[in-house]
Order: structure tokens, then C-alpha cells, then sequence
């Protein structure tokens, strides 16, 4: 009797024993494919972040362009066609930087703050999937104090509207336009005209591009046993950003007719819901899906340009006792 207790309880020791070990073999597993977040610095993230978006949105303005006059609703041709196509390049290379070096920066700040409160909480909270929705959420928010203005002047110039002639133009007619349809229209014009559903379409974008884009590297570095690079992570960005890109059209054109301002027959818009209705009732359900190869094709590939620039740049900037 002695002996089998001895032996039953040598064979729960050893059964522990591996249990531990499994368990720790899991967190280095974890460790080492993401599902512990990567600490980047919040000053690299933003730099990487500026030089990534700078060099997407020069080089995919001219795409941009003609995806804006698709949803024009004085049509494409007469919202300039394929002339001019870098008119509002400008305004897009003045934003851009800073936009994207606050998402950024945001992002990778708050993703391994939200993730140490879900390891504190525990539950189904804990899922990098969310996480990863949350942090983006939040730095859409924070760079779309920057990005509604940008798009603001650069649809009006893309679309050739009276008086956009230059930059300083068009700055000017949109600090004029103090009508009480954009946020305090009082001090800064129209130029936050359309913060709202830019929320509304960048949000749902980010919780469908990032989550997916980072599920990608970490399975992508599970499969070839060590990180992903910034190419491969330029892939699965761009393939994310082609899904994101095609479900949120339809938010895209609505945030741009709001940033127009106005009908073909010059009546201001009311908010989104008046945009939806006019637009179904006069033009058909299908023009919310108008510009969507262009979206599709644009973002996707400025999401290869825009996640391989960062990722090359974060390496880069990266100090090396933290690579």
C-alpha cells in the first residue's frame, strides 16, 4: 500500500512538473509571436509613423484623386476626370505626417496599456483581437484631429470647387464657411465638417484592418519560426487593408459628400442621415458603393507602402537595446 501511494504520488508530481513546463513553453511561445505586445518607444512610433505616412499618400495621391471625383455628386467628369489629378497634393503631404505619427504613436502606446488591464481582469476580455480594436480606436480618434481637416482641403481642391485654386484659397473659403454643420464652425469654419462620420468610418475600418493585420504576422511568424519582416509585414497590411477598404466604402462616400458640403444642386447636406437619404432616393443604393475598386486597389497597396515604411522605419529608429 505504502508503495503504491508513493508511486501515485510520484506520478502527480510528474504530471505537474509538465504542466508547468507546458505553461511555461506557452509564454515563450507568447513572448516570442505577439501575444504579449512589443513595447515600441513612443517617440520611434511616431517618427516611423510620420515617414510612413508621408510616403503613402504622395505616392497614391493620384489614385486617391480619382476615388474623391467617383463620389463627387456632380459626377467624375465634372469633377475634373482624369486631368489635375495632383491638385491638393499640399494639403495631403501637410497632414499625412503628422496624422499618421499620432496613430501611430497612440497605438503602440496604448496597446500593451490595455493589454496589462486584461491580464489584471482576465475573463473572454482578454483577447489580443480587442485589444487591438481598442488601441486603434483610439488613435483614429487622436489623428483625426489632424486627418478631417487635411481631407476637408483636399477634396475641395481634388474636385476643382470654385475658389480652390491654391492652398491658401482654399483654407480660406473653408474657414469661411460658418454654418453650425461642422464642429465650433465658429473658429474653425468647415474644417472639422464631417469629424463624425470620418469617426464613424475610420473605427470600423481599424476593427477590421488591425486586429487582422497583426493576427497575420503573428501566424505568418509562428509558420516560419521567427518574426515577420517588414515586407512580409507590408503583405498583410495590404491584404487587411483590401478587406477594411471594401466593407467601409460606403462609409467613405458619405464622409465625402458631407466634406463637399453640398448636393449637385448646391443644398447643403444636414448630416449623414440626409446624405443616405438623398443619395438612395435620387442617385440609387449602388452610388454608396461608387469608387470602391479604387478604394480597394489605393489602400491596398498604400497599406504594403504604408506597413512596410513603418516597420522599416520602427527597425530603424528602434534603439538596439530594445530590437
Amino acid at each position: 500500500l505504502t508503495s503504491k501511494i508513493c508511486a501515485n504520488s510520484l506520478l502527480i508530481i510528474h504530471n505537474c512538473v509538465n504542466m508547468a513546463a507546458d505553461h511555461a513553453e506557452n509564454k515563450q511561445k507568447a513572448a516570442k509571436f505577439g501575444h504579449n505586445e512589443r513595447h515600441t518607444p513612443f517617440l520611434t512610433s511616431l517618427l516611423a509613423g510620420g515617414l510612413a505616412g508621408t510616403s503613402v499618400d504622395v505616392a497614391l495621391f493620384p489614385i486617391d484623386t480619382l476615388k474623391t471625383r467617383l463620389q463627387s455628386p456632380h459626377g467624375f467628369l465634372a469633377a475634373g476626370g482624369f486631368s489635375g489629378v495632383y491638385r491638393g497634393i499640399l494639403a495631403a503631404a501637410a497632414g499625412s505626417a503628422p496624422g499618421a505619427a499620432l496613430f501611430f504613436g497612440t497605438y503602440e502606446t496604448m496597446k500593451p496599456v490595455i493589454g496589462k488591464w486584461q491580464d489584471k481582469y482576465g475573463g473572454v476580455s482578454s483577447s489580443p483581437a480587442l485589444s487591438h480594436m481598442i488601441a486603434a480606436s483610439i488613435g483614429e480618434a487622436a489623428a483625426c484631429l489632424v486627418r478631417v481637416p487635411t481631407e476637408v482641403l483636399k477634396s475641395k481642391m481634388q474636385t476643382n470647387a470654385a475658389g480652390t485654386s491654391t492652398l491658401a484659397s482654399t483654407f480660406q473659403l473653408v474657414l469661411s464657411e460658418k454654418d453650425g454643420r461642422a464642429f465650433a464652425s465658429n473658429i474653425f469654419g468647415g474644417l472639422y465638417r464631417g469629424y463624425g462620420i470620418t469617426l464613424m468610418r475610420e473605427v470600423p475600418f481599424a476593427f477590421i484592418q488591425f486586429p487582422l493585420y497583426e493576427r497575420f504576422k503573428v501566424e505568418w511568424g509562428k509558420y516560419q519560426g521567427h518574426e515577420t519582416s517588414p515586407f512580409q509585414a507590408a503583405a498583410c497590411g495590404s491584404f487587411s487593408g483590401g478587406i477594411a477598404a471594401g466593407f467601409t466604402t460606403p462609409l467613405d462616400v458619405v464622409k465625402t459628400r458631407l466634406m463637399l458640403g453640398s448636393d449637385k444642386s448646391g443644398v447643403p447636406y444636414q448630416g449623414a442621415g440626409d446624405v443616405i437619404k438623398k443619395v438612395i432616393s435620387e442617385e440609387g443604393s449602388a452610388v454608396l458603393l461608387s469608387g470602391i475598386q479604387p478604394r480597394v486597389m489605393w489602400i491596398s497597396i498604400g497599406g504594403f507602402v504604408f506597413f512596410g515604411a513603418y516597420e522599416t522605419f520602427r527597425l530603424f529608429l528602434m534603439p538596439s537595446s530594445l530590437q
